[in-house]
């Protein structure tokens, strides 16, 4: 069955507010929509490729390196949040960008919360399907909480220390 409230999610990608034309469908032998469908990676993987057709990951997935050979054609991945508390949707996002050179769009889905669209878009989260009793403004504005992160991460590969570092022998090359 398709996901009934991916009409209500507020959806993000790129930064800004967009309208989601793929229908999540979780169960394996659902009826698929005449919308683009992401259905389970198992369902995914026996069906024709196409291109109104996406996989979406559990958070429990093993990312082999055979797995992401097979993902780099898919016109997207979703990687699911089934509690808010769960955390390795960020480390499978992580591994496709950073690993894998995956550059399609990895999509957030599930239990995800305005607190976590920074942190999302720092390992490589580039569309978010916020739960629906989240506010599209508020997640937004938490998509710029921070001017700077201290760590590396997907949008930034340099940690501060080292950006700092580059900027003061710009500005003083003596200093070198």
């Amino acid at each position: 069955m398709p996901d009934q409230d991916a009409s209500v999610r507020p959806f993000i990608r790129g930064g800004k507010p967009a309208e989601d034309r793929w229908v999540l469908v979780r169960e394996e032998e659902a009826a698929l929509p005449d919308s683009p469908a992401i259905v389970p990676l198992a369902r995914w993987q026996a069906s024709e490729r196409s291109h109104e057709l996406a996989p979406w990951l559990s958070s429990d997935t093993e990312l082999t390196p055979e797995l992401a050979e097979e993902l780099v054609g898919a016109p997207l991945i979703a990687i699911d949040f089934p509690k808010f508390t769960d955390g390795r949707g960020y480390s499978l996002a992580r591994l496709l960008r950073e690993r894998y050179g995956y550059d399609g769009e990895i999509r957030a889905v599930g239990d995800v919360l305005i607190d976590q669209v920074f942190f999302l878009t720092r390992c490589g989260f580039d569309a978010l399907s916020l739960r629906e009793d989240q506010w599209l403004e508020d997640a937004l504005q938490a998509m710029n909480a921070f001017s700077r992160a201290y760590q590396p991460a997907v949008d930034v590969a340099e940690p501060l220390f080292r950006q700092r570092m580059r900027e003061a022998l710009e500005r003083e090359p003596a200093l070198a």
